[in-house]
């Protein structure tokens, strides 16, 4: 099915412990469709300056699967930028500015040819802006939107607005603890549940990701990674990997919404996250062949299965087939 993602395209500055990079691709749609593209086509919506890189331009022109035609770049503006800088653990980081810029004025307009769309990811944004862009996709099926401390605190209304009409909620435990004065995730969650969402996504960064559903609790770890470069962009890739798992299912509309198919969706989003943090930028997702992608994925999915030693079979004996295990 058709996948868009409406959100940021922006232009960053990283210092990590022991190296900065300065003026490069990021944004929450950047990470999000680059991710999303392995999967199959996603069409991208957002602003832009006129001050916006020709060279970033050619970057998001590599992932073949993207279409930004939806990407304005808006003459007289300038594009939204941030610089952060990362603790020596590499899990915290500090913001060292944030100039809005594009970001302050009108949100982008939603291309004719894209109103078709039936799989929406609307990336952190202001609510409101969320609901207008959500307006402009009536044939929709599946739709997740994701959030911050900022419009937790400043956009209430807005934000609960918006939950009573999308199926799926992305946040982080501490942004979960926010909304709803609940320590434990998964109490939070389930208080979230209650706005209208089918399912909430809490990430907890290194320790993997929650899946709270109407359906059932599940729990991934982490991919265990062996180099981090940059974590920036990390909660976006694995909510592209995640959509676009989703929208290249071929489960039927009563399952894809199912609790076995959005968790399998996020195991998608976990192994991508895992390249995504190996370099700064894209850089990484550039050089990714799908061959590597299906290979971590499968080893993923090797690590986290675990089999009842009482149900499993002997080294050395026929498994017993449901034919054979039946009474005469």
């Amino acid at each position: 099915m058709s996948l868009l993602v409406a959100g940021t395209v922006c232009i960053d500055t990283i210092y990590t412990p022991t190296v900065h990079v300065e003026n490069v691709l990021g944004g929450s749609c950047t990470y999000f469709a680059a991710a999303a593209s392995f999967h199959g086509p996603v069409r991208l919506v957002a602003a832009v300056g006129e001050d916006f890189p020709l060279e970033h331009h050619r970057t998001l022109a590599r992932f073949k699967n993207i279409d930004a035609s939806g990407l304005e770049v808006r003459t007289g503006s300038k594009t939204f930028r941030w610089g952060g800088k990362y603790h020596d653990n590499m899990d915290r980081r500090d913001s060292l500015f944030t100039e809005l810029n594009v970001l302050g004025e009108a949100p982008p307009r939603i291309p004719e040819q894209f109103r078709d769309s039936r799989v929406v990811f609307l990336a952190n944004m202001h609510p409101g802006t969320q609901a207008g862009i959500l307006k402009n996709l009536p044939k929709h099926r599946l739709v997740v939107a994701d959030t911050m401390d900022f419009w937790i605190n400043g956009a209430r209304p807005e934000l609960n607005a918006v939950l009573r009409q999308v199926h799926g909620l992305v946040l982080n435990y501490d942004e979960a603890e926010l909304f709803t004065g609940k320590r434990n995730p998964i109490t939070a969650a389930r208080e979230i549940l209650k706005l209208g969402p089918r399912f909430i996504v809490v990430k907890k960064g290194e320790h993997g990701a929650l899946l709270i559903h109407r359906d059932g609790i599940g729990a991934l770890p982490a991919y265990p990674a062996e180099k981090v470069v940059d974590p920036t962009g990390a909660g976006d890739t694995f909510a592209g990997g995640m959509m676009g798992a989703l929208a290249a299912s071929s489960a039927t509309p009563a399952q894809l919404l199912g609790f076995d198919n959005i968790l399998r969706a996020l195991a998608h989003g976990t192994v991508i996250a895992s390249f995504n943090i190996e370099s700064f930028s894209l850089d990484r997702l550039k050089t990714l062949k799908p061959a590597e992608l299906r290979k971590r994925y499968e080893a993923y999915c090797r690590m986290i299965r675990v089999q009842d030693s009482k149900t499993a079979s002997k080294p050395g004996s026929p498994r017993r087939t449901r034919k054979a295990s039946k009474r005469r």
